[in-house]
């Protein structure tokens, strides 16, 4: 019989796919499930964005193949974006790469920096990509643990304690999923010097930084940042676009090129209608933004009152696309969840998926209209 790879061995199906069958099979049973879980924006992308996509579909010329680093006005569109929110000046002839969605972004870093038997520090919590990929390329996964008290921020002299020979790799996500945590430049700075003194690539997840939070930060506008540092970006979340799987990577181009060595063997290039599109997402003002931010603002509103009415514990954070909450001292968090599915209906993400340290905790997500938050009050 055909064996298969021993990389099966290390991951799991990702949770939200095994979860989402599980949901589907409910409601072929007649049962409605609202679903507080998934963190994929249900709001419609601006007008604009769909009519670049539409013309340039209509153009018989755009549907060949397309180069691996996106067009040259699509990453003048990326530069353009991150002087304007962030400040950053990034070349886009060398220092950004579009992704295919950031989440591949992940996988392409990991296959141009690892090798087998090499570590890489992980948050916990922290998204369970970084650990499954990390583990499907051979590395070893190190976890640094976030902690309330520090209001999820690293722990930099527990860190210092850990072998770090064998380190090549640092994940970092600020703002912070599933916390909220929005992060710091005192953080930012911290986590450069941190990485100077042992040598090591960090990598900041920022797709969140446009969703409520006040000033959105880049780990790139750090001094000497470029030297020591990457960053994923994505539309999905900012631009209400999931499905469209737009991201980028920035960094120096040294990284970029390694990164490019691996894309380039992995895809053809993105469709030349869903750049359009994303040139004018990101060509949006700070309006449009507010516009979004005020919807997700009523609905979080909305969901602190349920996370009472369910008797958890809210440390009400500036931003971000989910609420995290704890349970009550002796509670289960993963059996309330199930209680929660099965008796009310109410579908939310238990916090042991993001690690140890989210066990005591429960995620609910903004992204379902006020309405159906109103039922789920109800039905508790």
């Amino acid at each position: 019989m055909i064996g298969f790879s021993s990389r099966l061995g290390e991951v799991k199906e990702y949770y939200f796919s095994t979860k989402l069958k599980e949901i589907q099979l409910l409601r072929e049973q007649g049962k409605d499930i609202i679903n507080l879980g998934i963190g994929s924006p249900d709001l419609p992308p601006d007008p604009t964005v769909i009519a670049a996509l539409h013309q340039t579909a209509s153009l018989k010329d755009s549907h060949g193949y397309q180069s691996y680093v996106g067009t040259p006005s699509l990453r003048t569109a990326f530069a353009d974006y991150y002087s304007k929110v962030y400040g950053v000046t990034l070349n886009p002839s060398s220092d950004i790469l579009p992704l295919m969605g950031s989440k591949e972004g992940i996988m392409h870093i990991s296959l141009a920096f690892l090798d087998e038997g090499d570590e890489v520090l992980i948050p916990n919590p922290g998204y369970p990509t970084y650990t499954s990929v990390t583990k499907l390329v051979k590395a070893k996964p190190i976890y640094y643990e976030l902690h309330e008290h520090l209001d999820w921020a690293p722990d930099f002299r527990a860190m210092e304690k850990l072998n770090l020979e064998k380190v090549k790799l640092m994940w970092v996500n600020y703002p912070h999923m599933p916390t909220g945590a929005p992060g710091s430049s005192q953080i930012f700075s911290q986590l450069i010097a941190f990485a100077k003194a042992h040598q090591l690539l960090l990598v900041n997840d920022n797709p969140y930084s446009q969703i409520l939070y006040p000033e959105p930060m880049s780990i790139l506008a750090q001094p000497s940042a470029m030297d020591y540092a990457m960053e994923l970006n994505s539309l999905s979340k900012s631009f209400n676009i999931p499905g469209w799987r737009v991201g980028m990577l920035a960094g120096n181009s040294t990284y970029i090129q390694a990164v490019l060595r691996v894309k380039s063997n992995m895809d053809s290039g993105m469709f030349l209608g869903l750049q359009e599109g994303a040139k004018a997402a990101l060509a949006l003002g700070s309006e449009w933004v507010e516009k979004n931010n005020l919807i997700y603002e009523g609905r979080r509103e909305l969901v602190w009152k349920l996370a009472e009415k369910i008797g958890l514990e809210i440390k009400k954070q500036p931003g971000g696309l989910f609420v995290w909450a704890k349970v009550q001292r002796g509670v289960s968090a993963k059996k309330l969840v199930d209680e929660l599915l099965f008796q009310k209906g109410v579908f939310v993400t238990p916090g042991f998926i993001f690690g140890s340290q989210g066990e005591e905790f429960i995620r609910f997500s903004l992204c379902i209209d006020t309405g159906r938050i109103l039922e789920a009050i109800e039905r508790i």
